[in-house]
């Protein structure tokens, strides 16, 4: 698999809503980890929160071929069609927007077009949208069964872009707290998947 490189194209939208995308990887596996922060076009940022590889042809499914084969590798040397037969797809929540000069951290008026190219954001792209943390209300309100999961990945896929990791990591848990004040036992939940003992 290749190393994808901070602010590099990916995958392009497959399909289209205002606050869920799905995105269909170029190269086969090559996709950010869950939680990274993209950005979609010009303009529309959104977190990584599923990732699924499986066969183009839904009527086709995937089938084992390594029965005799010491390594994943072999399978892949001696099938080398399974990559034109098989994608990798990424469900993007949607943050936020870019208009002008100016970054909001709320959904945009209109979603992305279908072929919009998908880019894994740079550091100072990270920088410039989480200086500030309301964008996670978003998240939390999201009815996704793994959404506290994905929360705790996007703060910590970004903690390396900032040059005072332990300000944003305790701004970022903070602001959980006071969102959900009458659910102590999600805070925790979030809270624990956070490595508040490496930075803090």
């Amino acid at each position: 698999m290749e190393s994808l490189q901070k602010n590099s194209r990916f995958g392009e939208v497959i399909e289209s809503s205002i606050e869920i995308l799905k995105g269909q990887c170029h190269t086969l596996y090559n996709c950010p980890p869950l939680g990274s922060l993209v950005r979609i076009g010009d303009s529309v940022f959104g977190v990584i929160n599923g990732i699924n590889t499986g066969s183009i042809d839904p009527s086709r499914g995937v089938i084992a071929r390594g029965q005799n084969l010491d390594t994943e590798d072999q399978i892949y040397e001696d099938h080398p069609q399974l990559e034109q037969l098989m994608r990798t797809i990424v469900n993007i929540s949607v943050i936020g927007f870019r208009e002008g000069t100016i970054v909001h951290q709320y959904l945009p008026p209109l979603p992305p077009r279908i072929h919009s190219f998908i880019h894994l954001c740079s550091s100072n792209e990270i920088r410039e949208f989480m200086t500030s943390v309301d964008f996670l209300v978003l998240l939390l309100r999201s009815n996704d069964r793994v959404i506290d999961d994905v929360i705790a990945a996007t703060i910590k896929q970004a903690l390396p872009s900032f040059e005072d990791p332990r300000a944003f990591l305790l701004n970022a848990a903070r602001y959980i707290s006071s969102q959900l004040p009458a659910d102590v036992s999600r805070v925790s939940t979030i809270i624990k998947r956070l490595p508040m003992d490496e930075w803090l």
